[in-house]
């Protein structure tokens, strides 16, 4: 593997230790990067992966919860860890950031500070976000007491604590400002059949009431007021109204950010100043294949973008494609397996494949016959063919595909 002769002397600094962290200083030193590299991490924990703190952390019982460290030999690697500390701002003209403890000193530096969760108005004890191991540490004993628990917010956090809090006995009510569940990211005529699901796993669902405040009586911890007059009291309430980049320590640095907060990075990963690189979470990147820039929040961004990053830093631009991936992500909910790929909007005409009151069924979005995107539950095998066809604009046979009988890779005209 050639690797340029100056760059041994040079110092990769990666500002965030979760997937998108971790996943760069891994593929830096399988490509060959032969200098120095710095992870930094604002949590005192070894780099840990996300995705268990939903299910199998918070359903760990009383004991040790499960490990979710991920399998990476720092010293090996030659990769130097800092964690338990907290980045505060970026000067590229010094090419340094400070920290509070300090400032640190890069050549290139990766951005992975992923998002933090929205919280709600006037929270405090006994509200509860999900985003970090002490998070879930701090709801682990709620669910083991089998309290009763709300949740603030349809969406897809919310559908998996929900799970885990009713698998662990606790009576669980979930709060929709919107008229149904996952109203932000799927059509009424797909959400809206989820609706049942909360239903069938024993969750009461309030739709179309916002929180307006939190206050705190004697008999419960939490009392929440919502829209409509009522309240509704809890011994514990998780906010799941959704999150946003955690990029607030830019302020002031000179990096773009969008009006959503992301790194607006380019094709290639690399931010508005020279020697800076945004992957995971925090940044957002144009895509040609959708025609739009994306802001993808999951743990698959989070996994590939680091790759891109990795080569345009040891082979250069012009061995590094750009990086348009088939957005992916996965969700367990309500004993069903969620999957979807790609990206849809009102442009899009929907397909069905299969009965959405059945357990198992898909969704395909089509723009003039390709395939755009896929929504799969319970149908592993459509979602596997169907992100493969999302890559390479395959058009399919509108009658074919809508039958769940023939292999959507059967569908291709």
């Amino acid at each position: 593997m050639s690797v340029r002769t100056e760059q041994s002397g040079q110092r990769v600094l990666v500002v965030g230790a979760g997937m998108a962290g971790v996943q760069t200083a891994v593929r830096l030193r399988e490509r060959g990067w032969p200098g120095a590299i710095t992870l930094v991490g604002a949590e005192p924990h070894r780099p840990y992966d996300r995705p268990p703190l939903s299910k199998a952390v918070l359903t760990g019982g009383t004991g040790t919860a499960p490990d979710t460290a991920f399998d990476v030999d720092f010293d090996a690697l030659g990769v130097e860890l800092i964690l338990g500390r907290e980045a505060t701002g970026v000067r590229p003209g010094d090419h340094e950031v400070d920290t509070d403890a300090g400032p640190l000193p890069y050549d290139h530096l990766v951005l992975a500070t992923g998002a933090e969760p929205v919280a709600l108005p006037g929270g405090g004890a006994g509200v509860h976000l999900l985003r970090t191991l002490d998070d879930a540490e701090r709801l682990r004993p709620v669910l083991a007491a089998r309290r009763d628990v709300v949740v603030v917010g349809a969406g897809w956090i919310g559908a998996e604590f929900a799970t885990a809090a009713r698998e662990a006995g606790c009576r669980v009510t979930v709060v929709e400002a919107a008229d149904r569940p996952l109203a932000g990211v799927l059509p009424p005529e797909v959400s809206g059949h989820m609706r049942r699901w909360y239903e069938e796993a024993g969750v009461e669902l309030l739709t179309g009431r916002a929180v307006t405040r939190v206050r705190f009586g004697s008999a419960h911890p939490c009392v929440l007021e919502l829209s409509d007059g009522s309240s509704l009291p809890a011994w514990a309430v998780l906010a799941g109204i959704g999150a946003r980049p955690a990029t607030g320590w830019l302020a002031g640095s000179g990096v773009a950010l969008g009006e959503d907060g992301s790194v607006l990075a380019d094709e290639r990963l690399r931010a508005s100043v020279p020697d800076v690189y945004a992957v995971g979470d925090c940044a957002s990147f144009p895509s040609a294949r959708y025609g739009r820039r994306l802001l993808v929040h999951h743990w698959d961004n989070a996994l590939t973008g680091p790759r891109t990053v990795a080569s345009l830093l040891t082979a250069g631009e012009a061995e590094t494609p750009p990086y348009d991936p088939v957005p992916y992500f996965w969700s367990e909910q309500f004993g069903r397996f969620v999957q979807y790929a790609g990206h849809h909007d009102d442009r899009d005409e929907l397909l069905w494949r299969g009965d959405p009151r059945g357990a198992s069924w898909s969704v395909c979005w089509l723009r003039d016959g390709v395939l755009n995107a896929l929504l799969a539950v319970g149908r592993p095998r459509d979602l596997t063919q169907g992100r493969k066809l999302i890559e390479r604009a395959a058009v399919l046979d509108p009658a074919r595909a809508a039958d769940p009988s023939v292999p959507l890779k059967s569908a291709v005209r």
